[in-house]
């Protein structure tokens, strides 16, 4: 990965760098929608709720209710060509459980939503096996869930779900970073289930999901981007008794998911270094390097800010280590400073 530059991959010619708009994801289209779906539906301020940047919060007297769901994404496709589902559920489970966590609430239940085109014993049996181990990792009952036959709606499958959560009023996180926090960040699995949709396209221009791997590690291509998303519930303890004032999912949007935890600036100094998969979508898409941060995890899923003597101790009591800092920013946005680029 190189440190700043243009980025374009190896082997790609002028004109054909990649972007996640080109892909068929435009964020700054998707965030206007989400604004607009958020402004119709409203919220009473007398009706007792709150909400993170991760969870809906309901207030129930002595605690949080919390809710979050979210789904696999295109993901979903390369299991599909693969003809391997048996990571999706895991996915599933993940994507909403470290959304809770991020906002400090613990996740105590999970449904899913299964839609198909037909039925499929094999492939439903698959992901419901996903869905066990992902619960499983996460420490989570799973409660219920819905398959849905809808073939004028549906090619394939699509699965997605929702976690309910509890938290005691102080234990969630304000969510709000303050200039001299240090930043803790813990290592990813490597794409989880964020942009996909270019990771795919990028791989497929001269690959197959079912060629060989160049690198270690995985037999396919398919199965190194079937690679299933980090479960991070275990950090919410250690995350509590340091202290951490808020926490970062980085999902879609990358690295300016730091954004959410206020107007600052995150100096990122120590960032883990991106997996083989990563390289390998941005020499094969021609993909910039500030494109990349800003669609990938880039080997780091979850970022805590907390005091900088915490959270030298955090970080050793977990997997976890300091991996920047936060100054005062220059926006009411917030942010970010890494490997030479600003977001």
């Amino acid at each position: 990965m190189s440190e700043g530059d243009g980025g374009d991959g190896e082997g790609s010619g002028e004109g054909d760098e990649l972007t996640y708009a080109d892909a068929g994801v435009d964020i700054d289209a998707s965030e206007a929608a989400t604004a607009a779906l958020i402004g119709a539906v409203g919220s009473d301020p007398d009706a007792g709720d709150s909400a993170s940047d991760y969870a809906g919060l309901l207030d129930i007297g002595d605690r949080y209710l919390a809710l979050a769901t979210d789904g696999v994404g295109t993901k979903l496709l390369v299991a599909e060509a693969l003809g391997d589902y048996s990571t999706v559920g895991v996915d599933c489970i993940a994507m909403n459980v470290n959304d809770l966590v991020a906002a400090g609430v613990r996740p105590v239940a999970f449904v899913d939503y299964l839609a198909v085109d037909e039925p499929d014993e094999r492939f439903a049996e698959q992901v419901g096996e996903g869905l066990s181990a992902g619960a499983e990792l996460a420490d989570v009952e799973l409660v219920g869930g819905e398959t849905a036959v809808m073939p004028d709606v549906i090619r394939g499958l699509d699965l997605a779900g929702a976690c309910v959560g509890l938290a005691a009023k102080d234990g969630v996180f304000d969510g709000r970073a303050e200039p001299g926090d240090a930043l803790v960040g813990w290592r990813s699995a490597g794409i989880h289930s964020n942009g996909l949709t270019l990771a795919r396209e990028a791989v497929t221009r001269d690959h197959d999901y079912a060629d060989a791997c160049p690198f270690d590690g995985y037999e396919t291509l398919g199965e190194a981007l079937l690679e299933p998303t980090e479960i991070y519930t275990d950090l919410l303890d250690p995350m509590r008794e340091h202290g951490v004032r808020g926490a970062a999912h980085v999902t879609g949007g990358g690295w300016t998911n730091l954004e959410r935890l206020g107007g600052n600036r995150y100096v990122i100094d120590d960032a883990f270094d991106p997996q083989p998969v990563f390289e390998f979508v941005q020499s094969e898409g021609g993909v910039s390097d500030e494109e990349m941060y800003r669609t990938f995890n880039m080997g780091t899923g979850f970022v805590a800010a907390l005091e900088p003597e915490a959270a030298e101790e955090l970080a050793a009591a977990t997997d976890g280590r300091v991996i920047g800092r936060v100054t005062e920013g220059d926006s009411d946005e917030g942010s970010v400073a890494i490997r030479g680029l600003e977001l």
